[in-house]
């Protein structure tokens, strides 16, 4: 059955076409919460809501081609409500799972390595940079669409990825250099 056509039977009630177009983009709406809140927890908390809003305000879609667009709308919004009713910092869980024929054992070792300290940065940043570059790097959408999800100008969303992107490239370089240093101490 085609996407438009189970938006029609559930805005019309039927809750099993509601579940069908939900697992269909269940996990991606779980993705864009983790990445964004950098919680599995809170994640799925702002998931939930953001499907139970959904339900409750299915009837107000006017486009039934948007839908995905209004679902990831209501999971950031969601994200956004979690992250100021609970402004404390979590530590981020890195699970690697090695494909031996992709990398050897070393080159794994720096990927993962390069993959936690870039995890790292990214939760430094506030969510509202956090936010913008995830739809736009993770979720491959243009900065305008990026935007109307946020419900904030483009002009805003090209400011917050320009200034989240020169954060990490700016801590990122700050700590490659603190390890050159590292190593040339340790060789004196």
């Amino acid at each position: 059955m085609q996407q438009r056509e189970l938006l029609e039977r559930a805005m019309s009630g039927d809750r099993d076409a509601f579940s069908d177009l939900v697992r269909a983009t269940l996990d991606r709406q779980y993705a864009i919460a983790s990445l964004i809140l950098r919680d599995s927890d809170r994640a799925q908390d702002a998931v939930q809501e953001a499907l139970v809003s959904a339900w409750r305000d299915l009837r107000a879609l006017r486009d039934p081609d948007a839908w995905e667009a209004w679902l990831h709308r209501l999971t950031v919004r969601a994200c956004y409500r979690l992250a100021r009713n609970e402004r404390r910092r979590n530590l981020v869980e890195l699970h690697v799972v090695p494909d031996p024929e992709l990398a050897r054992p070393f080159d794994l070792a720096l990927s993962v390595a390069e993959r936690d300290r870039m995890e790292r940065e990214l939760d430094r940043l506030p969510i509202d940079q956090r936010a913008v570059m995830v739809l736009h790097f993770y979720l491959d959408l243009p900065l305008t669409a990026a935007a109307t999800i946020l419900d904030i100008p483009v002009g805003t969303a090209k400011s917050r990825l320009h200034y989240g992107l020169q954060t990490l490239r700016r801590s990122m370089s700050n700590r490659a250099g603190h390890r050159a240093s590292d190593d040339r101490e340790r060789t004196a």
